[in-house]
């Protein structure tokens, strides 16, 4: 894809990352106390953007969660949404992002490479990645449970996440990144989930993109509760959007207002000045026009001087 059609790929694409940042953290909620969540985290002075950084408080401490074990001290994801694929040089390109980040520290040797690990999150099964782990480093790729996969034989923890094979009732969130969703029941939880926390940003990020992919199966599921949903979704947007819009218009509104009061008391002022130069040439008393237009000394001062002119 090339020009306007790549350009318009990149931002459709792009939709998708703040679901998946939002699913990530839902998916870690009973340990969120115990991990820092960075979207997009730029390393270097010459940025180089990770998808997302997961960094532990505590150095002893287990993360509980299947999606999470393999976790050290700081976690580097990366993510390819429903139409993008796991590439060879993606992997690559990643495997540099964990060496740029072990080197962004203060002080020598500050990150150890042992505290870090690389997860990779696609859809789909990366085949071709997976032989060429297996065939040309030589490391061994493991699943472990449904859609998570170990790569041993390297210096740091690297794990493989397909989202499609995730378990329901682990990885709801992740597994529904999806444009075809087929499962009634997932949506039925998807559903009912949502509603107990649709008060909660995380949730209304990873809801909109999952209903805006999936509108068929969710009227299949239940047309009310679609809708419940769907309004909920919409008078948020439309809240912002409204606040966007008074705060633009006020701002204009104020700024007309004091620049009409600007002109307003330039104006007033120079009429002051006029008419106080020619009650000068009238020769009215000082007493007088220092009282009419409220004068300092100083002012008065200067205004004798400009009447001389």
């Amino acid at each position: 894809m090339k020009g306007g059609s790549m350009a318009c790929y990149n931002s459709y694409a792009h939709q998708w990352h703040p679901a998946f940042f939002a699913s990530w953290q839902i998916e870690f909620q009973e340990e969120s106390g115990e991990l820092t969540f960075k979207n997009e985290h730029m390393i270097g002075t010459k940025p180089k953007q990770i998808d997302v950084l997961v960094i532990k408080k505590s150095v002893n401490k287990t993360i509980k969660k299947n999606i999470g074990r393999i976790f050290r001290m700081h976690n580097i994801i990366e993510y390819k949404s429903p139409e993008d694929y796991l590439s060879i040089d993606d992997f690559y390109k990643c495997y540099g992002y964990v060496c740029f980040y072990k080197s962004d520290g203060n002080k020598q040797n500050e990150i150890n490479i042992s505290e870090i690990t690389l997860t990779l999150v696609s859809s789909g099964f990366p085949r071709n990645l997976v032989k060429h782990l297996k065939q040309v480093r030589g490391w061994k790729v493991e699943k472990i449970e449904r859609g998570i996969y170990y790569v041993s034989g390297n210096i740091f923890p690297i794990q493989i996440i397909n989202t499609k094979k995730l378990s329901k009732e682990k990885n709801l969130w992740l597994k529904s990144l999806n444009l075809h969703l087929e499962s009634k029941d997932m949506v039925n939880s998807l559903i009912q989930e949502y509603d107990e926390h649709k008060d909660e940003k995380l949730y209304n990020s990873a809801m909109d993109i999952i209903v805006k992919n999936n509108i068929r199966i969710f009227k299949e599921v239940n047309e009310n509760m679609l809708c419940a949903a769907l309004e909920d979704l919409i008078k948020e947007r439309l809240e912002r959007e409204v606040k966007i819009a008074l705060d633009e218009a006020v701002s204009k509104a104020v700024n007309k207002e004091v620049n009409i009061a600007v002109d307003k008391a330039v104006s007033q002022t120079t009429d002051n000045i006029l008419n106080a130069l020619e009650e000068i040439h009238n020769q009215i008393p000082i007493s007088e026009i220092r009282k009419k237009y409220h004068l300092s000394e100083a002012e008065w001062i200067r205004m004798e001087k400009l009447a001389l002119y």
